[in-house]
C-alpha cells in the first residue's frame, strides 16, 4: 500500500515537471529563440518580460499618451494613427521601421519599412497564415472561419465561398441592392421633410442597418428584419471582444470567467442559437431556394466536401464571418465617405454631377457605376485614409526568406496599413490630406509604390469580397448623393477607434438636406 502510494506521489511529480517544463519551453524559450534569430540579423526591440512579454510597456505607454477629446465641430484629423498605437511609434523610433516585440507569449516582427513590406506582399504562399492567437481569441466571432483559418482548410473554405462573390454575380444583385437601399432614402426623406427640408441625424446607424439587409439577402436569403437579432448580437459581441486586445497574446485568459469571457461565451452561444435556427428553416424548405451562400456552404457539407465532424462548425463560422464583415466594413466606409464629403464640399458637387451626367436620372446598374469614375477616386481616397484593418497580421507557418529576411516557424508579422497608407515618402507631401485627385490615373498614379495601397488585404488572402463591397458602395453612395446634401454638424466630435474594424468612436452626425 506504502509502496503503490509512493509510486503515485511519483507519477505526479514528474507528471507536474514535464508540464511545468513543456509550458517553460513553449512560453519562454521559444519564442526566445525565435526573438534571438532576429537579432542576429540585426533586428531588435523592447525586452519581453516573463509570460507577459510587453504588454507591460504598452500599457505604460498608453497611459502616459495624451488623447485630447475632440472639440464638437472642429476640424478633421486624419494622423489619429499615432496615438491609438503609441507604442508602435515609440519603438519605430528607437529601434527603426523594422523591430520585434511580444504580445504575451507571442513573438511578433513589425515591418513598416516599404521594400520589405512590399516582397512580403508579393508572396503567393499560403504559409503566410493567420495567426492563430487571434483565432483563438476572436473565435466567438470568426471561430475558425474563411477569415480566421490557415493552410489546406482556409484553401477549401475559399474554393466554395469565393464563387459567390465573382463579378457576374455580383452584377446580378444590383437591383436587390436598389431595393434595400430604398428602404433606407424612403426613411430620410421622410425625416428630413417633417423637419422642414433640413435635419441633423445620425447616419451610420441606418448605413449598418440597410448594409445589413443587403448582406442578409445576397447570401441568406432573408431580409434584415429576420435576422437582425443576430446582427445586434455580433454588434455587441464585437464591442465586448475589442476591449480584451491589448491582452490577446496571454495564454489561457480566454478561459478566465471574468465579465467579459462570460458575456462573449453567451454571446457565442446566442448567435450560434440564432444561425441554426436560419439553418433549420432553411432545411424544411420542401421547394427550391436560390443558390445563396448559405446553400452553397449546406450543400458542401451535404455532397460530403466537409465531413460531418466539422460540417456545424463550419456552417456556423462561415456564416458569422459573413454577416460581421460584409456589413460592418461597408457603412463604416459610407459614414466616412459622407462626412469627408460633407466637409469638402466642392467634392461633393464634383461627384454629384458626374452621377447626375452618368445616371441621368435612373437607377443606377453595373454599367453606370463603372464609369463614375470621380466617385471611384473618393472612395479609394477614404479607404487610404481611413482602411477598416489597421494592421495586416500574419503568421510563418514553415522557415522561409523573404529578401535577405530570414523568418522562422511560429514569427508573427505585423504590416501596419497606416505607415504604408500615409507615408508621404510614397504619397506625397499631402499624405496626411483629403485629396481625392491623386488617384486620377488610378493606384499606380497615385503612390510611388502601388503594393503600398492595400485597403481590401494582400496577396492570396486578400479580402475575398472586394468587388461586392466596391459594387455596393458605389450603388449607394450615386443613390444617396442624388437625392440628399450633406453638411457638417456642429454636435460631430472627430474621434476614431479601433474595435476590430476601424471605426467613428461615437457616431457620425450629418446635417442632411433634401435636394
Amino acid at each position: 500500500m506504502e509502496l503503490s502510494l509512493k509510486m503515485w506521489l511519483s507519477f505526479l511529480v514528474m507528471g507536474f515537471c514535464s508540464l511545468c517544463l513543456f509550458l517553460y519551453n513553449d512560453f519562454w524559450l521559444k519564442p526566445q529563440r525565435i526573438r534571438r534569430k532576429q537579432e542576429k540579423q540585426g533586428i531588435y526591440g523592447p525586452r519581453p518580460s516573463f509570460f507577459l512579454g510587453n504588454i507591460p510597456d504598452i500599457k505604460k505607454i498608453q497611459a502616459k499618451t495624451v488623447r485630447a477629446r475632440p472639440e464638437p465641430g472642429g476640424q478633421l484629423s486624419h494622423d489619429y494613427y499615432r496615438t491609438m498605437f503609441p507604442h508602435l511609434e515609440e519603438w519605430k523610433r528607437i529601434y527603426g521601421p523594422v523591430f520585434t516585440f511580444s504580445i504575451g507569449v507571442v513573438p511578433i516582427l513589425h515591418i513598416a519599412d516599404t521594400e520589405l513590406a512590399k516582397d512580403l506582399i508579393q508572396m503567393k504562399t499560403i504559409d503566410l497564415g493567420k495567426t492563430p492567437y487571434l483565432r483563438k481569441n476572436r473565435g466567438a466571432m470568426l471561430g475558425n472561419g474563411v477569415m480566421a483559418s490557415s493552410g489546406d482548410i482556409w484553401l477549401h473554405q475559399r474554393k466554395i465561398i469565393a464563387p459567390e462573390f465573382f463579378m457576374d454575380k455580383i452584377k446580378g444583385m444590383t437591383d436587390m441592392m436598389l431595393e434595400s437601399l430604398k428602404t433606407l432614402t424612403d426613411g430620410w426623406e421622410k425625416r428630413v421633410d417633417s423637419a422642414s427640408g433640413v435635419v441633423d441625424m445620425n447616419v451610420d446607424s441606418d448605413l449598418r442597418t440597410y448594409t445589413a439587409d443587403v448582406i442578409s439577402k445576397a447570401c441568406f436569403g432573408s431580409s434584415f428584419n429576420e435576422g437582425k437579432e443576430i446582427f445586434s448580437q455580433l454588434k455587441t459581441l464585437q464591442i465586448a471582444l475589442s476591449k480584451q486586445t491589448g491582452d490577446i497574446g496571454i495564454p489561457g485568459l480566454r478561459y478566465i470567467p471574468n465579465k467579459s469571457n462570460r458575456e462573449a461565451w453567451r454571446l457565442d452561444r446566442e448567435i450560434r442559437l440564432s444561425i441554426m435556427k436560419v439553418i433549420k428553416e432553411r432545411e424544411k424548405r420542401k421547394v427550391a431556394v436560390a443558390r445563396d451562400l448559405l446553400q452553397i456552404i449546406l450543400n458542401s457539407v451535404r455532397d460530403g466536401h466537409i465531413s460531418k465532424r466539422i460540417a456545424r462548425s463550419f456552417i456556423i463560422d462561415n456564416c458569422k464571418t459573413v454577416y460581421f464583415a460584409g456589413h460592418e466594413t461597408s457603412a463604416t466606409t459610407v459614414a466616412w465617405v459622407l462626412l469627408l464629403l460633407a466637409k469638402h464640399p466642392e467634392w461633393q458637387d464634383r461627384v454629384r454631377a458626374e452621377i447626375r451626367e452618368v445616371c441621368k436620372g435612373l437607377a443606377p446598374d453595373a454599367d453606370m457605376i463603372s464609369k463614375l469614375k470621380v466617385l471611384t477616386m473618393i472612395l479609394q481616397e477614404t479607404m487610404r485614409l481611413y482602411p477598416v484593418a489597421l494592421l495586416t497580421q500574419r503568421e510563418a507557418r514553415r522557415d522561409m526568406k523573404v529578401g535577405n529576411l530570414e523568418i522562422p516557424k511560429g514569427l508573427n508579422i505585423w504590416i501596419p496599413t497606416m505607415d504604408l497608407h500615409q507615408n508621404p515618402k510614397l504619397w506625397g507631401p499631402d499624405a496626411l490630406e483629403f485629396n481625392p485627385e491623386r488617384f486620377a490615373n488610378g493606384v499606380s498614379g497615385a503612390c510611388k509604390l502601388p503594393l503600398a495601397y492595400i485597403p481590401f488585404g494582400v496577396g492570396p488572402r486578400i479580402c475575398l469580397g472586394q468587388h461586392f463591397a466596391m459594387v455596393q458602395l458605389k450603388i449607394v453612395l450615386s443613390v444617396v448623393l442624388s437625392k440628399f446634401a450633406f453638411y457638417p454638424s456642429p454636435t460631430y466630435r472627430h474621434a476614431v477607434a479601433y474595435r476590430l474594424v476601424l471605426g467613428p468612436e461615437d457616431t457620425v452626425n450629418l446635417i442632411v438636406k433634401r435636394i
